[in-house]
């Protein structure tokens, strides 16, 4: 089984996965893979570099996620809205011009979505967003459907992403 999630030129290759589903009984091969893209509760997002090893993950886990590209603009809006550091604590400016060699949220931003620093290298930083349900709910009001029959599930567009983002922050 083989998936699609080529990028078009000069499109970011970061993508968010948001954890929708969750499932007792589940094939705990998918279980693992969700506890290693730390998806462990629904509402649950993370922020990846798309590599083939991410892509094979989002393969074996596209009934229980819904991912896609997120822009900068959102991006920026989710550190800020939903960051956090050790210790539960906001994410802030200050924070990061003590602890990073970034000076503002905006300038970590357009380093993490050109692919110049990963998310994953950004010290006490949770890799994380612990998110609401979505306001008004899901796409067409199910979660077991994949987004090409009118669900939210699998690979998603960007505009569907940010949408789904914005219902969730």
């Amino acid at each position: 089984m083989s998936i699609n999630v080529e990028t078009q030129q000069g499109e970011s290759q970061l993508v968010a996965i948001i954890r929708i589903r969750g499932a007792p009984n589940m094939n705990h091969k998918i279980a693992d893979t969700l506890k290693m893209l730390r998806l462990h509760h629904v509402n649950h997002a993370t922020i990846y570099q798309l590599t083939p090893t991410i892509k094979g993950m989002l393969a074996k886990v596209k009934d229980y996620v819904s991912y896609g590209p997120i822009s900068e603009v959102l991006l920026e809006r989710l550190l800020l809205k939903r960051g956090r550091i050790r210790g539960d604590k906001l994410l802030t400016e200050e924070y990061l011009r003590k602890n990073t060699e970034f000076l503002d949220l905006k300038t970590l931003t357009k380093a993490l979505y050109n692919g110049k620093v990963k998310y994953s290298e950004l010290k006490d930083i949770k890799p994380v967003f612990r998110l609401h349900p979505p306001k008004g709910g899901h796409r067409h009001g199910t979660i077991k459907q994949p987004y090409t029959t009118g669900g939210s599930l699998g690979k998603v567009p960007v505009e569907f992403m940010d949408k789904l983002l914005k219902k969730m922050i």
